[in-house]
């Protein structure tokens, strides 16, 4: 039995970059089809929560490509991303009669396309990662509704969105002084939904 007095090794702290890694890796899984959205959903709950390396390393094992290097530890504990691998330009929602949802601390694709039928779908931006200035979201939607949440300074054009026996509703940003951070450009097809886009007014922002 290991002495009282003998130091076992801490677990290295996971820093928010290294979630936002995990994250990114986990975006391109569900992007090309090895994860589905609920085991997406299951494993970003995880990689949010993490604060140990030991806790992200299994939610991305399983998920490194053959032609990329597995992550790594480098020497000052951080995840080392593969230095051939990019950020996936897009990420597809599909859902039929059920909810999908992405909040929180997440990272944007560039584009984001959403196929939903008769399904809720929460996307919520005001927290998300991102390092591109626009975002497309490009809408195939059939009955439900889709709740959009911006942040102060992300803008938002519907100018390309044929909707058809659907609702519409965009709020006017609270804050017409905050410096412009994204602008969110979407297009496609709304028919028999409802699309509603706000502005967060969360006080620390």
């Amino acid at each position: 039995m290991m002495s009282a007095s003998s130091p076992s090794t801490p677990a290295l702290r996971a820093s928010d970059a290294d979630r936002d890694r995990t994250i990114e890796l986990l975006r391109a899984a569900v992007g090309d089809g090895r994860l589905d959205p609920d085991e997406f959903g299951e494993r970003l709950d995880a990689a949010l929560t993490a604060r140990t390396l030991d806790a992200l390393t299994p939610l991305i094992t399983d998920l490194v490509v053959p032609e990329l290097r597995p992550l790594a530890q480098s020497p000052g504990g951080a995840l080392a991303m593969p230095s051939d691998w990019t950020q996936p330009e897009r990420l597809v929602i599909k859902e039929h009669h059920g909810s999908a949802r992405r909040e929180g601390r997440w990272t944007l694709p560039h584009r984001l396309d959403v196929r939903t039928a008769w399904s809720k779908v929460t996307l919520d931006l005001s927290e998300a990662v991102y390092g591109a200035p626009e975002l497309l979201i490009d809408l195939k939607v059939q009955g439900g509704k889709v709740a959009l949440t911006l942040a102060p300074g992300m803008t938002v054009d519907a100018n390309e969105l044929s909707v058809r026996h659907s609702t519409l509703s965009i709020t006017k940003d609270p804050d017409d002084d905050t410096p412009r951070t994204l602008h969110v450009s979407l297009v496609g097809k709304l028919r028999h939904a409802s699309l509603d886009t706000r502005w967060s007014t969360d006080p620390r922002r």
